[in-house]
């Protein structure tokens, strides 16, 4: 019998042929000719073999050869004999410093892939953000310059240095100013070289701004009390917060650090001794910090002075004048409810506001004096030197550039062509400066306008160090030698001075044993084990508010009035995105925002109700234009609790030039910040107009949900302290369940997992861990709007809207009085629920999907065949298909596609392939690894040795994990709290993830 097969000799005569050829042509890129490759590099095809080897080193070969050097370095070792510290397959930790918070980077085989919290840290030593995460993947950015730059030619630092001299020595003897422009810094050493840059060029001034602003706090407590410092918070000690448009649990000051502090008092440890701090916002736009509070009132931008005029005038039985809202008497109402219990909760509260102006900052400093804040929940003796920016030294910076005066410009760490207040002015003055340098490591929006880009390093790569508080101070070391050929910004500017040490390392080291070491009573070597060293603070002092308000309520209400027109528009730091310097990363792009869940664009955000009256639907794009007459396009989000009459736009988007991944995603908002009164401000009126387009946000929150199901459980503390179990269900006898398989044994560990409603507070935090350590990759913005993120672990938010009915006392006063505007927020973290039941592992027809003796659900991805069944049928929709080769695919938005950004990938966690089913596996290689180090170290595993990537990265403690079979371990201590119950447990799938109630302290004032 003719068979009608066809045969082939091989994969390569296959690959030949039509047929593999078409089906395959979406699937695999054209390969680009040779002679285009080179061409591309500068090379021809005559190259010859010494100089491509010398292109090639400026890719993939650079890093390669930089990670084969022992870390940290500060001399170059030839990796002809294998390093005593590096162990192939065994990766090493460094301290480091990353914005301030101490980390530890873990390398392999000297790739640094990932950061981790320092456990010396002191207040940092829990959890990171976000962007700490995601830092290790700007080191591979694509983006980044391979040489230093001098008028647009790539150059050496030799030329560099006697360009830059020269100018500056004319400079000099023209008498003219020098300037240096950075962000807020904080590191000890990088001010000395300040300080010795303007001994050699005495006409220099270092100039501070940030792009998001904080110098109307610290005007505010030098007019207050004579000091001109941004206060430590110490939110931990506070029994009342009441807050202001500050999102402390996200973007204000110091979110991470904040958050730790805020959920140690409502946490399962401190429920369980009785106690739970309360938290009142007002805000115009629904934020993270929002979205935790007990109660939440939404006010408009005009409103939040006269409502602290409100409380201001409750607490002390003034009368200053403009304390009324007419139109809001909710929240009259509601402020001189919360008055009472400020005064009850004195020397406990703590009152903030998110405004950048001096007046209303003034306000909350008199409010704060009058309930005895300040030496205990405020301390302005070790205050947090993170921002120190002055809006009006940079504003007097451009008027100087404009005037001809200033000869030469150095920009640190800054951009102000992207994100000033007015860029136009800023480019025209800058045009006037003979001298521009940036010390930008890429052509972003200033560094073009230079004549100089003196490639600085990526925090990785570097030496320097951190004084965030008085009395604590980190290391910043390097944990792989430079990549490409860039130089540190500080060691630039110790050559251009002539210093007699120009070598940083050696620099740093020596400040620290002459200014800082003998302070400590460590040594040098301490220093770069612990990573953190620590002095004694200061003794917070009290101080007493004695200022008159007349003028200052009169500037407010000015300033209130002035917005009370057209729509208000707040702009603001988005979580993920923040001041926009980190656009290019993609793990941040792919982010969902925390309250929106949007990814990869902004958006103007408007209330239900605000929305329909202007005739507004979801996806509309709409024309903003404000009295400046800037104006952009952007689509319409409708969000509840925004603030009626109000809009909201975040900050960060809108880049040109940052690079691949960050171009052209969103809009630049900057230009929507006005300069009032000395200070930056976010708030200002615009006029809004459809334009008939729609756009489609890539939004992750109707992606795999399950509403309806009974999935979120809560209780008020009041309910709680009568009964612990109050909400859980865990009342009464539960109905019977019939199993159809036998038990899995667990004969050695059960590996389970407890998470903390009360605790978590959505930051994503946990979502950039998780993508790092097991190398997710990212889909790009169509990708997630076809439902097709990646992420493993997902934080859903749901809104729940309360009409006062399960509200008591003042509670149900204020709640009576609202609408929908009014809606409450709970964040819960899913994640695959290694169920004993799994659903999932008997519909798979290849046997993929299996239970471990260990308690948990293992994928085999090489038996996986992607049929999909086991997705179908998981109740919890966590399991996520690999439509594309995304880490090896050209064809989305993003740069991780190319084999120099892979080398971030951990290699102890294979990737996927197109086709499979991936999920959590509860980083199995972290439970191996702890495994075999006790093992090694001959002793028992113990609870704690093995933390999950998103456990770890936790600033909350929301998560913990360990085995259930041991009694006496936290996760099982936690599994046993009256307030555990488990998401869908009605159908018997038994799942190995049990959530805690969310507990909000909705309770009575005491008499």
């Amino acid at each position: 019998m003719e068979s009608n097969k066809k045969y082939w000799k091989g994969l390569e005569e296959y690959k030949k042929t039509p047929d593999f050829v078409e089906n395959n042509k979406n699937e695999f890129a054209e390969p680009l000719p040779i002679e285009d490759v080179l061409n591309e590099a500068g090379l021809s095809t005559v190259t010859p073999r010494r100089d491509f080897l010398k292109a090639l080193g400026f890719g993939l070969g650079a890093v390669t050869l930089a990670a084969c050097q022992p870390a940290p370095v500060h001399k170059s070792i030839p990796y002809l004999v294998k390093p005593e510290e590096v162990v192939p397959g065994i990766p090493n930790y460094y301290v480091s410093t990353y914005n301030g918070q101490s980390v530890l980077v873990k390398t392999r085989e000297g790739r640094p892939i990932k950061i981790e919290p320092n456990p010396n840290g002191g207040q940092f030593k829990l959890g990171t953000d976000a962007q700490a995460q995601a830092s290790v993947l700007d080191l591979y950015d694509v983006s980044k310059l391979k040489a230093p730059i001098v008028k647009n030619e790539e150059t050496t630092w030799t030329k560099v240095d006697e360009f830059v001299k020269g100018e500056l020595n004319k400079a000099q003897a023209s008498g003219k100013k020098i300037r240096i422009v950075s962000s807020s810094v904080d590191s000890p050493s990088t001010k000395s070289v300040v300080a010795d840059f303007i001994t050699a060029y005495p006409t220099t001034k270092h100039v501070q701004y940030d792009a998001v602003s904080y110098t109307g706090i610290i005007k505010a407590n030098e007019n207050s009390f004579g000091k001109a410092v941004l206060p430590k918070y110490n939110f931990d000690k506070a029994d009342l917060i009441v807050s202001f448009g500050a999102d402390f649990l996200g973007t204000w000051i110091s979110g991470e650090e904040f958050t730790s502090q805020y959920v140690s008092n409502r946490n399962a440890k401190s429920l369980a001794s009785g106690k739970m701090s309360r938290h009142f916002q007002f805000e115009t736009g629904m934020s993270i910090t929002g979205s935790n509070a007990d109660t939440r009132l939404p006010i408009k931008l005009s409103e939040e002075g006269p409502a602290l005029i409100t409380l201001y005038n409750a607490v002390t039985g003034s009368s200053l004048a403009g304390g009324v809202l007419p139109n809001n008497t909710t929240v009259e109402k509601a402020l001189k409810l919360i008055a009472k219990e400020l005064l009850l909760n004195a020397g406990k509260s703590l009152v903030v506001s998110g405004s950048n102006d001096v007046s209303t900052q003034i306000l909350v400093n008199a409010i704060n004096s009058s309930i005895g804040s300040y030496g205990t929940t405020i301390d302005l003796d070790n205050p947090n030197t993170r921002y120190a920016g002055n809006d009006a030294e940079f504003a007097e910076l451009v008027k100087e550039m404009d005037r001809g005066e200033v000869a030469a410009v150095f920009f640190l760490n800054s951009n102000p062509a992207y994100d000033a207040i007015n860029t136009k002015a800023f480019e025209a003055a800058l045009a006037k400066v003979a001298l521009k340098v940036s010390f930008s490591d890429r052509k972003d929006e200033t560094s073009t306008l230079c004549d100089v880009i003196a490639t600085n390093l990526n925090y990785l790569e570097s030496w320097g160090d951190a004084n965030i508080y008085q009395g604590t101070y980190s290391i910043v070391q390097p944990t792989i030698n430079p990549v490409f050929n860039a130089r540190q910004a500080e060691q630039s500017l110790l050559v251009w001075a002539n210093a007699p040490v120009q070598d940083y390392y050696q620099y740093v080291r020596n400040n620290w044993e002459k200014n800082i070491l003998p302070v400590t009573g460590k040594t040098w070597n301490d220093l770069l084990q612990l990573g953190v060293l620590t002095a004694a603070p200061k003794a917070a002092g009290t101080y007493t508010f004695s200022l008159s308000l007349a003028s200052v309520s009169q500037s407010v209400l000015n300033s209130s009035k002035a917005l009370a027109k057209d729509v208000e528009l707040q702009v603001y730091e988005s979580v993920p995105m923040r001041d926009g310097r980190y656009a290019n990363n993609a793990f941040l792009q792919e982010l969902p925002d925390p309250v929106s869940k949007v990814t990869w664009d902004n958006y103007i955000a408007l209330a239900p109700k605000f929305a329909e009256q202007l005739g507004f639907k979801e996806f509309d794009v709409v024309s903003v234009k404000a009295a400046n007459g800037y104006t952009i396009e952007l689509p319409v989000l409708i969000q509840p609790g925004q603030a009626q009459g109000t809009a909201s736009i975040a900050l960060g988007y809108g880049r040109t030039k940052a690079g691949k991944a960050g171009d052209n995603v969103g809009k630049n908002a900057y230009p929507f910040v006005t300069f009032v009164n000395g200070t930056q401000q976010y708030a200002t009126t615009v006029s809004l107009s459809k334009t008939g387009a729609t756009y489609e946000l890539a939004q992750t929150q109707t992606h795999h949900s399950f509403e309806g199901r009974n999935i979120i459980r809560e209780a008020t503390f009041t309910e709680y302290v009568k009964d612990p179990a109050a909400g859980s269900g865990n009342h009464g006898a539960k109905h019977k369940t019939y199993d159809l398989w036998d038990k899995f044994e667990t004969p050695a560990n059960n590996w389970v997992m407890a998470i903390d409603l009360n605790a978590c507070t959505g930051c994503g935090s946990c979502i950039v861990a998780c993508n790092v350590e097991n190398n997710i990759p990212v889909v790009g913005r169509d990708e997630v709007r076809k439902r097709r993120e990646m992420h493993w672990i997902r934080i859903d938010r749901y809104y729940s809207f309360d009409d006062g009915g399960n509200s008591v006392s003042e509670e149900k006063e204020i709640a009576s009085l609202e609408n929908l505007d009014r809606v409450s927020v709970v964040n819960q973290p899913m994640l695959c629920q290694h169920c004993d039941h799994a659903p999932c592992e008997t519909v798979c027809p290849v046997l993929a999907t299996v239970h471990s003796s260990d308690g948990l659900n293992h994928m085999a991805y090489n038996r996986c065949v992607g049929t999909r069944y086991c997705a179908n049928n998981c109740p919890y929709k966590v399991r996520r298909f690999n439509w594309f080769n995304y880490w090896n695919d050209s064809r989305f938005d993003n740069y991780l596609n190319n084999e120099f950004t892979q080398l971030v990938l951990n290699p102890e966690v294979t990737t996927r392939s197109r086709g499979v089913m991936e999920k959590c596996s509860m980083c199995i290689q972290r439970i191996q690894g702890g495994k075999l180090a006790a093992k090694m170290e001959k002793r028992p595993l113990k609870d704690g040795d093995i933390q999950m990537a998103c456990q770890q990265a936790c600033p909350a403690n929301a998560i913990v994990f360990g085995d259930g079979n041991d009694p006496e371990s936290e996760v099982s201590k936690a599994l046993r709290s009256q307030r555990t119950y488990y998401v869908l447990e009605e159908i018997n799938v038994q799942p190995g993830i049990g959530y805690m109630t969310k507990i909000r302290n909705t309770g009575t004032i005491p008499a």
